[in-house]
């Protein structure tokens, strides 16, 4: 039996003549029963010392040393050359189970790493021989930390040469990793490192240190230009960019630059029209999810910012900011041509166009440009005759709310904007900014044919009708058309008889207002058109200009 095992054993052996030597007389402890005892010297000083280094294998890391061996077997005939010693190692105990080898950390090897260590250190006994292997800290992975009761217990032959790179298995999910120490980290993953102060729960502990800051209001990142603080080394490193004007994230579609990763996630939507943040109420989609928080807040009607001067509340954080701008009169935007100041950066680019003659908004329909969205936005109804804003008092609808507010001061006869030097009020601060320019004589739009300035924009549109000849209001009765839109409307009035304007002393009304105040005048005695010939007084114009004077005459 001794025999052909041992020859059985010797054809396998490879490696060099030393190394063959140990295995053999490792070989001959193993059936020692009855015939002997080995020879302490060649045991321990050869191959079972304690602390003995072992092999080094690519990518095996050694995590302790093996402790004796203990192996039991069945009783075998004593080879002949095992010489007689009358007492055992102390490390090798008769009768006692030699299979169970606590080892620390088990690693089960590649097909790579079994191969190279049979070619240099020969075949090892075979899984049949062996029992359970434990680990140095098994007690600890099946009885301590809950982290570490998750770590899966190794089943047998678990030692021995396996295809699969990634033994440990975590009985919780069932993830496996290819080291100990990673299966150790992931654990944490499920039991993770909770909030003292709110219960959250993070699965790295660097998190929750984050986190902390939350409640503490610790800052300990600080801006070596401005001095702000910040909680986050990430949050510090993007601040500074706002110094540095560094843009390191580029969109690849049309070149624009950023300064932080998500901005460029961000704008990449507007290409691909991806909008992955649906409203559960109303189903509208948006590119980004603090979009679609802003959009609810339309349903809920919350308004969580409120101004700390007036108690005005708006569902937007920038909204508050730009409204406390009107009271404390900050205008941080100025424009680099003119030096005109805006409360708002919108505000300063739209201006901006001015300078420019940018108009980026094209209507669909009739071609027409326009220098501001919101414009464009107001145009298309003209042609589609949408009107959505109704007057609550009288039911007139408008095309756009500007207009419905403005209408609502007819009824209230709130006029919010006055005159700072002759005091009159106005409905609208459009109209008192025109006004002001009757003070101050300014007459910013001119002519490029002949000139001529005017103190509004529309006077000036309206003249360049008598260069280009352009009359584009058609009556749709007659088909006579007609330089202005207030002209036309009037004509209009022929075909329908209307006479909006009645005189509160007599009655009588009038298709035109400026025909009413030539006839209040016949009531007043007023004749403010003077003959520089005769000297004589008329109450209209029109009778002033068809009056022929003795003088003439006699001319």
């Amino acid at each position: 039996m001794y025999a052909r095992t041992n020859v059985t054993h010797e054809k396998e052996l490879c490696g060099t003549q030393e190394v063959n030597e140990r295995q053999r007389q490792l070989l001959d402890a193993v059936y020692k029963q009855h015939r002997g005892v080995l020879n302490t010297a060649d045991v321990s000083e050869n191959y079972l010392r304690p602390g003995r280094q072992e092999p080094e294998f690519p990518g095996v890391k050694e995590e302790g040393d093996l402790e004796p061996l203990q192996v039991q077997e069945e009783e075998q005939p004593q080879p002949p050359n095992i010489k007689q010693e009358e007492q055992l190692p102390p490390y090798i105990k008769e009768e006692e189970d030699f299979t169970e080898v606590p080892v620390t950390g088990v690693y089960l090897k590649t097909e790579a790493e079994c191969q190279y260590e049979e070619n240099k250190w020969g075949e090892l006994p075979s899984s049949s021989s062996r029992q359970q292997i434990k680990t140095e800290d098994d007690e600890d992975h099946r009885g301590g930390s809950q982290a570490n009761n998750w770590l899966a217990q190794m089943s047998d032959g678990d030692v021995t040469c396996h295809t699969d790179s990634k033994p440990w298995k975590c009985s919780q999910c069932g993830k496996t990793f290819g080291y100990k120490y990673q299966l150790t980290k992931h654990a944490i993953g499920h039991t993770g490192f909770t909030c003292s102060v709110c219960g959250q729960i993070f699965s790295q502990k660097g998190n929750l240190t984050k986190h902390t800051r939350t409640h503490t209001g610790e800052k300990p990142f600080n801006c070596s230009v401005c001095g702000k603080r910040f909680s986050q080394q990430g949050n510090l490193t993007k601040h500074k960019r706002t110094h540095t004007g560094e843009k390191p994230f580029v969109c690849s579609v049309c070149g624009q630059s950023f300064s932080v990763k998500e901005s460029l996630i961000k704008h990449t939507r507007t290409h691909t029209g991806e909008k992955p943040f649906a409203c559960s109420v109303c189903g509208q989609k948006f590119t980004v999810n603090e979009s679609l928080k802003i959009h609810i807040r339309t349903h809920t009607g919350e308004k969580p910012f409120a101004c700390s001067v007036c108690n005005q509340k708006f569902s937007q954080k920038e909204h508050l900011k730009i409204h406390t701008r009107t009271h404390t009169g900050e205008k941080p935007f100025v424009c680099s041509i003119c030096g005109l100041r805006f409360s708002q950066k919108q505000n300063l680019k739209m201006h901006t166009r001015t300078h420019t003659g940018e108009k980026p908004f094209a209507c669909s329909v009739c071609g027409q440009d326009f220098t501001h969205r919101r414009t464009l936005k107001i145009h298309t109804r003209t042609h589609t005759g949408e009107k959505p804003f109704d007057c609550s008092v009288c039911g007139k609808k408008f095309a756009h709310y500007e207009s419905l507010k403005m209408h609502t001061r007819s009824h209230t006869g709130e006029k919010p904007f006055t005159c700072s030097v002759c005091g009159q009020n106005f409905t609208r601060k459009g109209s008192l900014k025109i006004h002001a320019r009757t003070h101050t004589g300014e007459k910013p739009f001119t002519c490029s044919v002949c000139g001529q300035n005017f103190a509004q924009k529309r006077h000036l549109k309206i003249h360049t009708r008598t260069h280009t000849c352009e009359k584009p209001f058609a009556c749709s009765v007659c088909g006579q058309k007609f330089a202005h839109r207030g002209n036309l409307k009037m004509h209009t009035r022929t075909h329908t008889g209307e006479k909006p304007f009645s005189c509160s002393v007599c009655g009588q009304n009038f298709a035109r207002k400026g025909s009413l105040k030539i006839h209040t005048r016949t009531h007043t005695g007023e004749k403010p058109f003077l003959c520089s010939g005769c000297g004589q007084i008329f109450p209209s114009k029109d009778k002033a200009t068809r009056h022929k004077c003795a003088g003439e005459n006699s001319d």
